[in-house]
């Protein structure tokens, strides 16, 4: 059976339009009864928008109808959700986000007792059980607030990162208005930083407005505004992180992934001495693995799949260019706070200014928005497959359907940036015409 709801990070679209309230409840009930329902404990926690109390209503309303108990733990980072399962044993966990995207969108994912996201299979038999008729039972579940769930998110990482002294760095974070608002500053305040928040005031509808890691220029200009050693930005749910030196250059998800590979690899860390990226990452990154002899293994864009081959390698770190980064010694998922704080563990005191882990491929990356990503796709194949015979294996051309938004990315690396955007600006041209 094919999913018609489910993308590749969950249910995902605008609230009042694909995402309702009673589709939320519908999804509560049919996820709490394919994990077992009456007596399934879920987890339900969310993001800052406007929209997550409602949906968190629905989804309690449709666990409890199926016999299940849901239990709230308020806004908090995607991670926090397989973390709290595995310390509470929870059968089934929930996350109401729609990440990166505007306020107007939401989102609901759903995690597994074992802390990993739904498989494939699992979400197309909850999208089966929509169809059908409630299950018949007599226990009706109780909905509770679960209390302290910040607090246990702040010791977990105060547990992995207790040897991490941050005295004397002055930090600046950008919490996107979104659900790492309070945590964030605080955890990097309990570890020594001085730290600066923007992006720390949510009212609903702010959520990653010019602010965050899908726009990293704010972070970079107030760095340098602001006289910080360097700074982090995270997106709206907290998986995902990008940073900026104290010279506002920015420094994305490839970047920060070697910095933590031969960090981790030095210590004897790294499993396997290898990490798992995607087809995006940049070119420069696999050299500089190759020179630091740590293998690389390459998955679909998705941190599910970079996870799915994490675990079919038995590895400990993978990640995204856009700052999805997954230490499975914390946490089987992207984890942006994590992340940033592995990132100054790597640097171990260094300026970040002064990195030297990667020397990148000019890159020109361009979402284009379009009306029918299958007609685009068929039509920028052919000029695409051309551009990369030109390359001649000097660069690359790659151009793929998001799968959350309706959006074509064209991205292309070259020897030199001109030629970089003279390309990427021609594909781009071709999808806009098609699309």
């Amino acid at each position: 059976m094919a999913r018609h709801l489910f993308g590749t990070d969950g249910v995902r679209g605008l609230v009042g339009e694909k995402l309702t309230a009673d589709l939320a409840m519908e999804l509560g009930r049919a996820a709490t009864e394919q994990a077992g329902g009456a007596a399934t404990r879920v987890l339900v926690i969310r993001d800052t928008r406007e929209s997550g109390e409602m949906l968190e209503a629905a989804l309690a309303a449709g666990i409890t109808a199926a016999g299940g108990e849901a239990l709230l733990g308020g806004v908090l980072p995607t991670p926090a959700a397989p973390l709290l399962i595995g310390q509470y044993g929870f059968d089934l966990g929930v996350v109401v986000s729609a990440s990166h995207n505007p306020y107007q969108d939401n989102g609901i994912k759903f995690f597994g007792g074992d802390g990993l996201k739904l498989t494939d299979a699992a979400e197309e038999a909850i999208e089966a059980r929509l169809a059908d008729a409630p299950s018949s039972t007599l226990e009706v579940g109780r909905v509770r607030e679960l209390h302290g769930t910040q607090e246990d998110y702040l010791r977990a990482l105060e547990a992995r990162f207790e040897a991490l002294d941050l005295s004397g760095v002055n930090l600046l974070l950008d919490c996107a208005h979104g659900a790492t608002y309070r945590v964030g500053p605080e955890i990097f305040r309990r570890l020594g930083a001085t730290v600066t928040a923007i992006g720390d005031e949510p009212d609903g509808r702010n959520i990653n407005e010019g602010v965050g890691s899908t726009h990293i220029e704010a972070l970079a200009a107030a760095v340098v505004a602001g006289g910080h050693d360097l700074g982090f930005a995270f997106d709206g749910d907290g998986d995902r992180v990008l940073a900026a030196d104290r010279h506002g250059s920015t420094v994305d998800g490839d970047e920060l992934i070697a910095l933590a590979a031969i960090h981790l690899r030095a210590i004897g860390r790294l499993n396997g001495d290898g990490v798992v990226v995607t087809v995006m990452t940049n070119y420069g990154f696999h050299t500089a693995m190759k020179a630091a002899e740590i293998e690389v293994a390459t998955a679909d864009v998705g941190d599910r799949y970079v996870l799915a081959e994490l675990r079919e390698r038995d590895w400990t770190l993978g990640g995204e260019q856009s700052g999805h980064i997954i230490d499975m010694g914390f946490v089987p998922s992207g984890d942006g706070i994590a992340s940033a704080l592995l990132t100054l563990e790597a640097l171990a005191g260094a300026d970040l200014a002064e990195r030297s882990a990667i020397e990148k491929l000019p890159q020109r990356l361009v979402n284009v928005k379009v009306a029918d990503k299958a007609r685009a796709l068929a039509a920028v194949a052919g000029p695409a497959e051309d551009a990369n015979q030109a390359l001649s294996g000097k660069g690359r051309v790659l151009v793929r359907a998001s799968g959350t938004e309706e959006l074509v990315r064209v991205m292309v690396e070259a020897p030199d940036q001109d030629q970089c955007d003279e390309i990427c600006a021609s594909l781009v041209a071709v999808v806009e015409a098609a699309g």
